[in-house]
């Protein structure tokens, strides 16, 4: 090896004819290198020992609280309006109702809204009331006993008000295929039995 200050500085081993050069860092990466070192140290001492500052499952649980008490405000803001709701006619809300009904309703109204497991929505009979009110309120809040189930935690109140408007549209409807009958009617009488 030799000791010309020009040549670079080549360590002593070698192995298969490569030889090793012994290049300083640049000054740059040794402080940016240094001051992470203080930082971890910092934000060790900070976060874990003194226990100064909130974690992130902190942070996450304070988060999850505001938007939490953000969500019961705005379902407590709705559902104190339900009684005052009536029918939008605006299209643009008519059809984003009629999207949401598409997916979520008509595998148990049927897509025209003629009844399948649940209740027919074009006739003029609704088992729960038929003011718009009522069926919003019915949206909202379900109806287990029956299998509906409550939409207020799965939709937003703005698309339970724009479904709601969509199902209104449906009343008076004419169906290509037969509904399922109206429920307020007494069973059919069976045929009696000719074993007895």
């Amino acid at each position: 090896m030799s000791n010309d200050p020009k040549e670079p500085l080549l360590l002593d081993h070698e192995y298969d004819g490569i030889r090793e050069l012994d290049n300083k860092l640049p000054r740059w990466w040794v402080w940016l290198f240094y001051i992470s070192i203080v930082f971890a140290a910092v934000y060790l001492m900070y976060y874990h020992v003194l226990r100064l500052g909130r974690l992130q499952a902190a942070e996450y649980d304070q988060e999850m609280k505001a938007g939490a008490a953000a969500k019961e405000e705005a379902m407590g803001k709705f559902e104190a309006s339900i009684p005052t709701l009536t029918p939008s006619g605006d299209p643009v809300i008519l059809r984003q109702g009629g999207q949401i009904y598409a997916k979520y309703c008509a595998p148990c109204h049927r897509a025209d809204g003629g009844g399948l497991v649940g209740p027919n929505l074009t006739d003029s009979y609704w088992i729960h009331g038929s003011n718009f009110t009522d069926n919003v309120s019915v949206i909202w809040n379900g109806v287990p006993a029956k299998g509906m189930i409550t939409w207020k935690n799965s939709l937003k109140p703005d698309e339970v008000y724009s479904v709601a408007s969509f199902i209104y549209t449906l009343r008076g409807a004419k169906l290509a295929t037969p509904g399922k009958p109206p429920e307020n009617q007494a069973p059919a009488a069976a045929a009696p039995n000719q074993f007895e």
